[in-house]
């Protein structure tokens, strides 16, 4: 019985630091295409905002288009790492960290494909 403790705990904090240096590399990853999405859309356009037109036109670059998804996939888990690590400093019971950890996962997977959805929306939109 102690052997199996033992090594849940060993996973739990694998697990844990797994989710640490996840959190730290997107972390990394968002300053660099924050960065690049505020210059592109803040920055550099007049008035300091594209129009939809604008956005479609911005989007039609195979380069700028795969920033932005890429942007996506990077902001999701780490705000919602983010989340998890927060409500795991509740010291909650394992039930209620397993149903978090699942929640997790399907907020994130429903918050990426529906920006997927929404992207190919805009570039698809009838000019």
């Amino acid at each position: 019985m102690q052997k199996t403790l033992d090594s849940e705990a060993r996973a739990a904090r694998e697990l844990g630091n797994l989710t640490w240096v996840w959190q730290a590399v997107t972390g990394i990853a968002l300053l660099v295409l924050l960065g690049l999405h505020f210059v592109a859309h803040h920055f550099i356009v007049e008035g300091g905002l594209r129009n939809f037109q604008q956005v479609q036109e911005y989007l039609a670059n195979p380069i700028i288009l795969t920033l932005e998804v890429l942007f996506l996939m990077v902001v999701t888990p780490h705000a919602l790492l983010g989340v998890r690590a927060i409500l795991l400093d509740l010291q909650l019971s394992e039930a209620t960290e397993r149903f978090i950890d699942r929640a997790m996962w399907v907020i994130g997977i429903a918050t990426v494909l529906y920006g997927f959805w929404l992207t190919w929306s805009i570039v698809t939109y009838p000019a």
